[in-house]
């Protein structure tokens, strides 16, 4: 019979019925049992009833209810055809929803088991993002798109960070055979960043394009090498090149100078100074060249996590036999800075001690730690101060003592 023979079907009588029976079939994987209702029913919807019953329902009735094994007799005597074939002919056939579930959370484990066999499943942070791209309805909505493997393209991109200096898109092609899997916005990219927002204790992947790039850049991906840059001040350097005269001559008047990793790329930039102070935040810079102006020692300003460019400019000035000395908020974000910047160059920390901690909470109220604790190697105690404070302390805080160390 063709489709067009069931025009009835779809007419007031019948569409909520049959929408309400399609549901109640999907539920159960297509099984005749059980019955259907209709609250507030029209008067089209009480004749059909009352048509497939055999039962008479008074025009005040509420709320009509059919048998599906009623509703299932009334189609074939009408048309042919039973209840699950009408539905399929109508609108497609009905979805056996505990098979495509069960089948569902097959693919759902198997992709879990894979990802946990990923080079990155040892570190701290990689079970927390499996659990919550899980927990979230991220896995499931991937899976139901099709795009279950954007989890092992995910990981794959995982096990090869960090890195140092790697475009983007050569990641994406090393990783997934295509450049321009991980551009902005993509599943993949979003899948990598909230594994970097815990890898760096970032409390979520930032919305705007300058967090996801930094976050890149923690990790050592270059997303734009005219964006990454890093902020310096009376950083001096030898060569003759353009880049080399603009940094000595910022030098000279203790200006500071925003340096880019293609300024870097274009020519080597190699710092003279035998120390260099680094510092996180743009305020201690802006104090130290107002206050000291070309009489502050060398400071790099990280802006929070180190970009590319700061990472690329202070390797070159450890290779050239400088002395770091390194510092970052009070905060597990900068506690895991400064233990990264000892491990990569072998920086000193700046009045990063538990005393200093402890000085700056004198100063008063400050706001609360949060995101994952961190430890302090070079210092143990002050790990242990800030767990039992609970407060994080801004080096804007410490602005006095820390000016007085770079004159």
């Amino acid at each position: 019979m063709p489709v067009s023979d069931l025009a009835d079907l779809r007419g007031e009588g019948w569409t909520r019925l049959l929408a309400a029976a399609r549901r109640k079939l999907e539920r159960s994987g297509g099984l005749l049992n059980g019955s259907i209702g209709l609250t507030g029913p029209s008067e089209a919807e009480r004749r059909v009833v009352i048509g497939i019953t055999g039962s008479y329902r008074p025009e005040t009735v509420k709320r009509l209810t059919v048998e599906l094994f009623e509703l299932d007799d009334a189609l074939s005597e009408m048309y042919g055809m039973g209840l699950l074939k009408a539905l399929a002919r109508l609108d497609g056939p009905v979805r056996d929803r505990p098979a495509e579930r069960a089948a569902e959370a097959g693919i759902r484990d198997e992709v879990l088991v894979r990802a946990a066999g990923a080079t990155s499943a040892a570190e701290p942070w990689f079970t927390p993002w499996l659990d919550a791209i899980a927990a979230d309805g991220t896995l499931t909505r991937l899976l139901r798109r099709g795009d279950a493997h954007l989890v092992g393209w995910a990981t794959a991109v995982l096990d090869r960070l960090p890195v140092r200096a790697l475009p983007l898109p050569v990641l994406a092609e090393w990783t997934t055979g295509d450049t321009k899997a991980l551009v902005p916005g993509s599943p993949l990219a979003v899948l990598v960043l909230r594994a970097l927002a815990l890898r760096s204790g970032v409390p979520g992947v930032p919305s705007d394009r300058a967090g996801q790039r930094a976050l890149w850049e923690s990790a050592g991906v270059i997303v734009d090498d005219l964006a990454s840059q890093v902020l310096v001040l009376n950083v001096r350097v030898s060569g003759g090149d353009v880049v080399s005269g603009w940094l000595n001559d910022a030098a000279d008047f203790g200006i500071p100078f925003r340096l880019t990793l293609h300024q870097q790329a274009a020519d080597p930039i190699v710092p003279s100074a035998q120390e260099i102070f680094v510092c996180e935040n743009p305020a201690v810079l802006r104090a130290a060249a107002a206050d000291l102006r070309e009489g502050s020692m060398p400071l790099v300003c990280t802006e929070g996590v180190p970009s590319v460019a700061c990472q690329k400019l202070l390797a070159a000035a450890v290779t050239a036999g400088a002395r770091l000395r390194w510092r970052a908020d009070f905060d597990w974000a900068g506690l895991r800075i400064v233990g990264a910047a000892m491990a990569r160059h072998g920086a000193q920390p700046w009045r990063m001690a538990a005393a200093d901690y402890a000085a700056g909470l004198e100063e008063g109220e400050s706001v609360p730690l949060t995101g994952s604790p961190a430890d302090s190697p070079w210092d143990p105690a002050l790990a242990g101060l800030m767990s039992a404070k609970a407060q994080a302390v801004m080096e804007e805080r410490l602005i006095g003592a820390l000016l007085t160390d770079l004159a």
